[in-house]
């Protein structure tokens, strides 16, 4: 008889913690999926081992046994470690972090096996010869793959310098030691281009793909393919880090700037932090490749914590794109009001004259941003959430872009009756209706998360592009992140500005970032590019630095803004979000939990407290939304930590159902 500590796939705050079973059944792991009887009316539920019990308690005067173990499912054998971790880390449940391990869609284990390369073979291709900056760079890190040293390195790479290429030859490294490899790009349209490149060089026997566009029966195949040890290199997005691979060589980060690196649903992990502590498990070590760093990523560097090697040159010896930027202010002077600059529009027309593609980016989808009337000023907006509703003309649609929620656009206005109601602001929808207008005889698409809902969409109008059916590509930061086409020769940034107006202490950061990046899209051939920015505020020493890809200077200027105000990366950022059925019950919550934290911690270690404060969107589906901020010392992590996992436990026992309280470790939204 052995006596297992098991975690009980059940979805209540309640239940989060072990519980001891009995077991006659041999050779128990933890990751083990197993079946049990729960609760006073022996409900019948799945649960994961988690460890071996000591003995039997002896105030437990009867045990429940495992019932059964699942012959299929098990996970990796770092997972419950890393779950353990995860559940401190993030202030989360345990099966809220076993489930990021587990394969989605049990049930589609009795699925036929469904083969996602299936007629997408492509022809082996040999090495390319390695630049001397990337041979550098390639044998900087081996030595550490080699000697089973857990290592991070940051790989700063300026577009098009061949990251992709020193990725593989470390990968092919691991592969030869018999490891596995992980490898995460920012975006799901990215997958089939990293496929493609991946196919080429180690075929499609060792390859798996985990995204979520994937179907239940094709993400539960890919993970068996994985957890038997037939795929050893890993392709995907965010949750692919959770992989079911074992004896980890490498775990590579592409574009390690993006944000949707960071989950904003629970748990709220940071795939960062996910994949260092993997591949410590495992003595691996993690790449984090970027053309613009993380600050945090970079200041790590600084500190010794990670490596960083460098490639400065672009790979194919072209020059980086000339750069120009448009005052859209004299624009306007001049009686110009479209939202072509009459710099832009004439490469638009020389560009398409020459039969080079183009790209125009502009980080806001929808028609028009808000709908107002004329007569009174009334503004449309959400019923539930209070924000300004974006016009969908392609849908007859006004839409919040927070809750989802839709409604059709009035004749006239609700408030005066006044038939003037008017459309304001411009998105991408809009932008593809007056390119299509200016340049009549171009192929237009616009790729965002309006056009891409549907299975397969964005890689058919990726595809498009590619094979030169498309002249000008629009879109919103899905056309920013590491698309590779050689035949652009003009990248139009349509409002540069808009980013750096989120209330965020990243928006500079994120508008340096998104202006480089997008300005990389072009001249990535044998032919130079060019890159228009059109900007409101041009003088910006981020539109200015990004402007001549000048990351040092851009790093320098922030960080001592950063180190000034006191925010990450000198400490962690800990939002805390409560929600309440009436404005005054949420605040006086927020207000009981800022207190609660100031006794615990002690007033006398200076704890800095921001808020509380109503959130930028006050009200969700009904909910009244206030939200602190704690400034986390690296010294005050576990102090803290535990100050706010009482809290929390306590907030549960009490105010289950009538507060809604969440914590998020270094949010990228606040909203």
């Amino acid at each position: 008889m052995e006596y297992v500590n098991l975690i009980i796939d059940n979805n209540t705050d309640k239940t989060d913690m072990l519980y001891t079973y009995g077991s006659e059944i041999e050779g128990l792991k933890p990751g083990d999926k197993v079946t049990v009887s729960f609760g006073k009316h022996n409900r019948t539920c799945s649960a994961y081992v988690h460890s071996m019990a000591e003995g039997p308690d002896p105030r437990i005067k009867k045990y429940k046994y495992i019932i059964e173990k699942d012959p299929l499912i098990s996970l990796p054998s770092d997972a419950i470690g890393v779950c353990d971790w995860m559940k401190q880390r993030y202030f989360c449940r345990y099966m809220d972090a076993v489930k990021c391990f587990s394969p989605v869609g049990a049930a589609a284990k009795r699925k036929a096996r469904k083969d996602i390369f299936e007629g997408k073979e492509v022809e082996a291709v040999s090495p390319p010869d390695l630049t001397e900056e990337q041979r550098v760079t390639v044998e900087a890190i081996l030595p550490a793959v080699n000697r089973d040293e857990h290592k991070v390195f940051l790989i700063h790479g300026v577009t098009s310098s061949g990251k992709t290429e020193t990725y593989i030859r470390v990968i092919d490294e691991c592969l030869r030691l018999n490891k596995t490899a992980i490898m995460l790009v920012p975006e799901i349209s990215l997958t089939t281009q990293t496929i493609r490149r991946f196919q080429e060089r180690f075929g499609t026997e060792q390859l798996a793909v985990l995204h979520s566009k994937l179907s239940t029966g094709e993400r539960y195949d890919q993970w068996m393919r994985i957890k038997n040890g037939d795929a050893k290199v890993v392709i995907g997005a965010r949750s692919a880090v959770f992989a079911p691979v074992e004896n980890i060589g490498v775990i590579i980060l592409d574009e390690e700037h993006e944000t949707t690196y960071k989950s904003d649903m629970t748990p709220k992990y940071d795939t960062i932090e996910v994949a260092i502590e993997r591949a410590r498990r495992f003595s691996g070590i993690v790449l984090l490749g970027s053309a613009t760093p993380s600050l945090t990523s970079a200041f790590r560097a600084s500190q010794g914590e990670y490596e960083k090697l460098q490639l400065k040159t672009r790979y194919n010896q072209v020059p980086m794109p000339r750069v120009d930027i448009v005052d859209m202010r004299e624009e306007l002077k001049q009686g110009n009001k479209s939202v072509f600059s009459r710099e832009l529009y004439q490469q638009i027309s020389t560009n398409l004259d020459e039969k080079r593609q183009i790209i125009l980016f502009l980080n806001r989808r929808g028609y028009a941003t808000f709908l107002s009337c004329r007569s009174c000023g009334y503004v449309m907006r959400c019923s539930e959430c209070g924000i300004s509703m974006t016009y969908h003309k392609s849908e007859g649609d006004a839409i919040c872009h927070f809750c989802g929620r839709r409604t059709k656009v009035p004749a006239t206005c609700p408030e005066c009756g006044s038939k003037y109601i008017r459309y304001f602001g411009t998105g991408t929808e809009k932008v593809e209706e007056l390119a299509k207008e200016a340049f009549p005889d171009a192929v237009i698409e616009r790729l965002d998360l309006d056009t891409s809902k549907r299975k397969g969409s964005i890689d058919g109008i990726l595809n498009r592009f590619a094979k030169g059916k498309t002249d000008i590509l629009i879109g919103t930061q899905l056309v920013a992140k590491g698309l590779d086409f050689s035949n652009v020769g003009l990248v139009g940034i349509v409002a540069a500005d808009i980013s750096l107006n989120i209330p965020d202490y990243r928006s500079t950061e994120r508008t340096f970032q998104l202006i480089t990046q997008a300005a990389g899209r072009a001249g990535r051939g044998t032919e130079p590019g060019r890159v228009v920015i059109q900007s409101y505020t041009p003088e910006h020493y981020a539109i200015q630095l990004a402007s001549g890809q000048d990351y040092e200077a851009f790093y320098e200027t922030e960080i001592r803004i950063r180190e000034r105000i006191g925010y990450p990366p000198y400490c962690d950022l800990l939002y805390i979000g409560l929600a309440a059925e009436s404005d005054e019950e949420a605040m006086e919550g927020a207000q009981k939990i800022k207190e609660a934290f100031l006794r615990r911690v002690g007033k006398d270690q200076s704890p800095n407290v921001l808020g509380p404060k109503p959130a930028p969107i006050a009200k969700v589906d009904g909910q009244y939304r206030y939200q602190l901020f704690i400034k986390c010392p690296p010294e005050q992590q576990k102090a803290y930590g535990t100050a706010l996992w009482k809290i929390k436990s306590k907030v549960i026992k009490e105010k289950q159902g009538v507060w809604n309280f969440s914590i998020d470790v270094n949010p990228f939204s606040y909203l």
